[in-house]
């Protein structure tokens, strides 16, 4: 049950605050006449914030210390970014949370609890019912947009991404609830999966700047071309060239885990011209920095 216990904290550490984010960028997205949609949205944010609270409030001590280092639960910037969006949005957020993961220590609990287990097959059950209901609202809010039904700042394929996202993160909560190892994924359809996720950060990041921001993006684009140059070749990897393809994968992840920096920092700080919401680069920042600990971990693993 150990296993069990911690690949399930960490799973929800990473990806109930992305679902949490989600909320808050369609919500912050819509026009005023979908106001119940606005309302919908406010709903799930809150809902997976208390998600989130609960899980922060059970992993100190449990989780694994590479978890809490990769920066893919908080970084340096991702206080400053939700205060800032907080302002710029109006739409409230819990920056205690943050400072209660700022504060988690690894690998201190020697034994999982039966009360622990059971809380954490709460805490699944529970981030289900809500990923069931968020997934449908988001697939509803596309179906509208490309219906030419609704009005919203977010791109189609920005919703089609975060649909992606929670499934992605509901099958993983289905896996481990069946018993299985989420760590022991094909690391094809993991590239293949994050090769598209990062392809589309670079697409995003480059259609939200300021048409201004010209060298931004040009270097956005190339992004683009390179995780979809990336993207077919993990559609073709073999055992002979997987470790070739993953070595290039994580060269050209560090360089724009290293541009997402720079870029939230920049954006933060009100140095950088463009529709991004500081929570937004923040957001796309930890994911880069989730899809290299799955690669260093696999490369490290084939290496052993």
């Amino acid at each position: 049950m150990q296993k069990y216990v911690v690949l399930s904290l960490e799973l929800h550490l990473f990806f109930a605050r992305i679902m949490k984010e989600h909320s808050l960028f369609l919500e912050a997205g819509f026009v005023q006449k979908d106001e119940n949609f606005i309302k919908e949205a406010d709903n799930y944010r809150r809902q997976f914030e208390k998600l989130l609270f609960d899980v922060v409030q059970l992993s100190d001590g449990i989780v694994r210390c590479d978890i809490l280092d990769s920066g893919e639960i908080v970084t340096e910037f991702t206080c400053s970014t939700e205060k800032h969006t907080e302002k710029l949005s109006g739409i409230p957020i819990n920056t205690e949370i943050t400072r209660l993961e700022q504060g988690l220590r690894c690998e201190r609990v020697s034994r999982i609890t039966s009360d622990i287990t059971r809380r954490v097959r709460r805490i699944n059950r529970e981030a289900i019912r809500l990923l069931d209901g968020l997934i449908h609202l988001k697939e509803e809010i596309l179906r509208k947009v490309l219906s030419c039904d609704m009005y919203t700042f977010n791109y189609p394929l920005l919703i089609k991404h975060i649909t992606r996202e929670a499934k992605l993160y509901r099958s993983y909560i289905i896996a481990l609830e069946n018993g299985k190892d989420i760590e022991s994924q094909s690391m094809k359809q993991v590239e293949l999966f994050w090769n598209q996720i990062m392809m589309e950060h670079a697409l995003f990041i480059r259609g939200l700047l300021d048409p201004t921001e010209n060298e931004l993006i040009d270097t956005s684009n190339e992004f683009a071309k390179e995780f979809a140059c990336l993207l077919e070749a993990a559609k073709d990897m073999t055992d002979e060239t997987i470790e070739s393809i993953t070595n290039e994968t994580i060269r050209k992840t560090v360089q724009l885990r290293d541009f997402k920096e720079a870029g939230t920092k920049g954006i933060d700080c009100c140095e950088i011209q463009s529709i991004i919401l500081p929570l937004l680069a923040d957001h796309v920042l930890r994911e880069a920095n989730h899809y290299l600990r799955l690669l260093y971990s696999e490369k490290n693993y084939c290496n052993k």
